[in-house]
């Protein structure tokens, strides 16, 4: 084993154990500014128009330099960053000097491990060569390329602001900086989309190349512009049969082509799953940080003001008394300074029980059985399995033994203590919504 395995293997360990006590060693920031809002996304975002980025936008200084008084005032609990995620909004609206402005910070608060994953989700016709090769300097390992589909019609007809050929050149730049990890991001079950024009999407994307692929299912949210317009199953948005053929379709061309599929909506070429995101399916703690962003640290969920100058406001706040952005499990939060805050909730045993499951069943191995006896009791386990059983029977759910087999129970037998609890791919992932849903009401805390 060389020293730079070593090092990994030393900071894998550290990370773990933090992850146990309840110790980030991963940071989302959110940064909300787009050219314009997409008629899907209910994201706290800032439309920025398509003239104004970096420096020029007097919006973004003042949100970078609050930002950065955010991290400043975040305690730090003593393990660097292995993980690091720039979502939005569009970040690639941010100049290389703001983007390492940022990190900076980041890495004087925190510390940023060495072979850290460092993303930025970018979109087409927002970024030049120049300043990709900009991020790379300051740290940027991995983008995600916004593309959604391959049709200009549908893209127009879901608010964004590019063109498929922007697309294409986007790629080229990517390419170009020498960017080696990127993932493209691509949409089912839009307005007048069909099986047709999702085969010819997926097909252009396996042409591409990238080492990663998310695969998104539509979902129509109150207070978008697309849920003022439309109702999920009905005309102009395919039916839910087609919806369901999209999501068969996708996980057959990207597995033929080479991809796994190690999560619900998300498919990789082996060594590129996206490290960042296995953390929240794994259900790990993580800083959230910037407008409307979630962190996850000490077994408190926190949620940030979604609305510009509340978080601003906020930001001030904590800086000025310097406090704890987490309040510690056994205090109370100050009162002058959270009630801005829209979540700070404490997570009860059963809320980690349902998030494990929720979660952990979105990916390929689902969810260790030994380590759900451990944490949550036999007893838990044989009532998760009894709730499972009729989805079992569908094929909908497997039980892999350690060697990776598939388990064959009979009737009526209890769970093995060992190997994964998992759902079936694609049947199992495809109704995934329907088997939490039952396991949700059958666990809830009022039974």
């Amino acid at each position: 084993m060389n020293a730079t395995t070593d090092y990994l293997t030393f900071e894998f360990k550290k990370s773990q154990l933090a992850a146990n006590s309840g110790i980030p060693s991963s940071a989302y920031l959110h940064i909300p500014f787009c050219r314009r809002r997409c008629y899907y996304c209910d994201f706290p975002v800032f439309v920025v128009g398509d003239r104004k980025n970096g420096e020029n936008s007097g919006t973004i200084v003042q949100y970078v330099a609050a930002l950065c008084q955010e991290i400043q005032a975040t305690p730090n609990l003593g393990t660097s960053l292995t993980t690091v995620f720039f979502g939005g909004g569009t970040p690639s609206l941010l100049s290389v000097s703001q983007l390492s402005q940022i990190l900076e910070t980041l890495d004087g608060k925190f510390g940023i491990a060495a072979g850290a994953e460092i993303s930025i989700e970018i979109d087409p016709g927002t970024f030049t060569l120049e300043q990709l090769r900009g991020y790379a300097a300051a740290g940027v390992n991995r983008v995600s390329l916004g593309v959604q589909a391959f049709q200009d019609e549908l893209l127009q007809a879901c608010g964004r602001s590019h063109s498929v050929a922007e697309i294409f050149e986007a790629v080229e730049i990517v390419r170009s900086a020498g960017i080696v990890n990127f993932s493209l991001d691509l949409i089912s079950g839009l307005p007048h989309q069909t099986l047709e024009h999702w085969e010819a999407s997926l097909k252009s994307a396996v042409e591409i190349g990238p080492t990663h692929l998310s695969s998104y299912d539509l979902i129509v949210e109150d207070g978008t512009a697309f849920g003022r317009y439309f109702e999920a199953g009905a005309p102009p948005l395919p039916a839910d049969e087609t919806a369901a053929g999209m999501y068969r379709l996708a996980r057959s061309i990207l597995t033929d082509a080479g991809y796994e599929h190690y999560e619900i909506s998300n498919y990789s070429r082996p060594g590129y799953q996206c490290r960042h995101n296995r953390v929240y399916w794994e259900n790990r703690p993580y800083y959230g940080l910037g407008m409307g962003a979630a962190s996850y640290v000490q077994g408190r969920r926190l949620t940030r003001p979604r609305k510009t100058q509340e978080y601003y406001q906020w930001v001030r706040s904590i800086s000025a008394t310097a406090s704890e952005v987490t309040p510690k499990i056994e205090g109370e939060a100050p009162q002058d300074i959270y009630p801005a805050i829209e979540q700070n909730l404490q997570v009860s045993e059963n809320d980690i029980l349902l998030e494990t499951l929720m979660l952990g069943l979105r990916l390929a191995e689902g969810v260790s059985l030994s380590a759900l006896t451990q944490k949550f009791t036999q007893q838990t386990v044989d009532r998760i399995w009894h709730c499972l059983q009729p989805y079992w029977q569908l094929g909908w759910v497997e039980i892999v033994a350690a060697d990776r087999a598939i388990a064959i129970l009979d009737a009526g037998a209890k769970l093995p203590l060992s190997g994964n609890l998992r759902l079936s791919d694609p049947e199992g992932l495809l109704f995934s919504n329907t088997i939490l849903a039952d396991l949700f009401s059958n666990l809830g805390e009022d039974r």
